[in-house]
């Protein structure tokens, strides 16, 4: 099947109500979309990926992937390893970023090609998977007891905590936390944006320990990896990089080559695209762990991510991030969880999204064609 690439559009915007803080550490961010179609023929592939700047709208993505993009212009789109190859080895800035939302672009693209959901084409391990709330940060913990409350009330299993970062702060949470919703049957997650040192990486991890805590997140810099092994090696709750600095294939492979974390965890729009996660997926389950894929994000990057997790035996969770309607703008079908606490992907060829291209097109801060 030959498919020539024609066109490459691309679009920035934002929804001004997409302001999160993760942090105590961070000002209010604003999520930039950077949302990208394909087109080839009577078909196209559309592909996004996010960036989060205090203080407003990132257009440097937007304006990067010009100069990966105009690789593609010509080539048959069902080359994709060919093409992420190609795109990889460009003189460009922000690789592998500015590659993934062509990446997932054209792996939509060969979904509907094939008239198959991309979970599917990639190997269709399962159809679901269950999903955690994940937190932004209050400025309180009545906030974080209250807002708790309510995303069990919605029925999510499982909650992932974005805090102060600060040991002594975060330690008064989780201890709040088990006292009033200990008796639930919820899985339990926290996440320190690599902010700790050892010493309180290793004090706070040994509470999350006590307290059956699923995953310690971030405890350290993901570059630390003598650090993450020596924290491993004095505790017993899984350990898990934050996924935004090691990004690559050969980093990756060296964090799991020390041991540096009992799971790994990346992001297919961080991680250039499809091609390059699922290479990244596959080396760690040779090594028998898990990659817990990020998909904090619009739909079209929680969609993509998705599909991974489905396609793949070895991620456990979908991050849902809180609250999700600023993330759902411009999806006519965003990706909500089941009475069971679980997501789906849409049985819709490629990545299952539709877009208001009319909403894109009005909002767009950026826009331009690659010929």
């Amino acid at each position: 099947m030959t498919s020539t690439i024609d066109s490459v559009d691309v679009f920035v915007l934002t929804n001004p109500e997409a302001r999160y803080r993760t942090s105590a550490h961070y000002d209010e961010l604003q999520i930039t979309n950077t949302v990208v179609r394909i087109n080839a023929g009577d078909t196209f592939g559309v592909g996004g990926a996010i960036s989060w700047t205090e203080g407003g709208v990132d257009t440097a993505l937007g304006k990067a992937i010009e100069h990966v993009g105009s690789v593609l212009i010509g080539q048959n789109a069902m080359n994709r390893e060919r093409l992420h190859g190609l795109m990889s080895n460009r003189c460009a800035s922000m690789l592998p970023l500015s590659l993934a939302p062509l990446d997932i672009a054209l792996w939509d693209l060969a979904g509907k090609n094939f008239n198959v959901p991309l979970y599917q084409l990639l190997g269709g391990h399962r159809d679901t998977i269950p999903a955690y709330a994940s937190t932004p940060f209050f400025d309180t913990i009545e906030e974080y007891l209250t807002m708790v409350a309510q995303y069990v009330d919605e029925g999510y299993r499982a909650i992932k905590f974005h805090t102060w970062c600060y040991p002594d702060k975060d330690l008064e949470l989780v201890n709040a936390v088990a006292e009033k919703f200990g008796g639930l049957d919820i899985t339990w997650m926290l996440d320190v944006e690599g902010r700790y040192n050892r010493h309180d990486a290793l004090r706070v991890g040994r509470r999350l320990q006590e307290l059956g805590y699923t995953w310690f997140e971030a405890p350290l810099p993901d570059s630390d990896l003598e650090g993450y092994r020596w924290l491993r090696s004095k505790l017993d709750i899984e350990i898990i990089p934050a996924g935004n600095e090691l990004v690559t294939l050969g980093l990756i492979q060296t964090g799991l080559s020390l041991g540096s974390w009992d799971h790994a965890r990346v992001d297919a729009t961080l991680a250039g695209g499809i091609t390059g996660t699922r290479h990244i997926m596959s080396a760690a389950r040779a090594h028998s762990m898990n990659v817990e894929l990020q998909s904090w994000g619009y739909t079209l990057s929680q969609a993509a991510n998705l599909h991974l997790m489905l396609a793949f035996p070895n991620c456990r969770y979908f991050e849902q991030a809180m609250p999700r309607k600023p993330m759902e703008f411009a999806a006519l079908d965003p990706i909500r969880i089941d009475s069971a606490g679980d997501v789906r992907a849409s049985g819709k060829p490629g990545l299952g999204v539709d877009l208001d291209w009319d909403l894109i097109e009005e909002h767009a801060l950026v826009k331009y064609t690659l010929t």
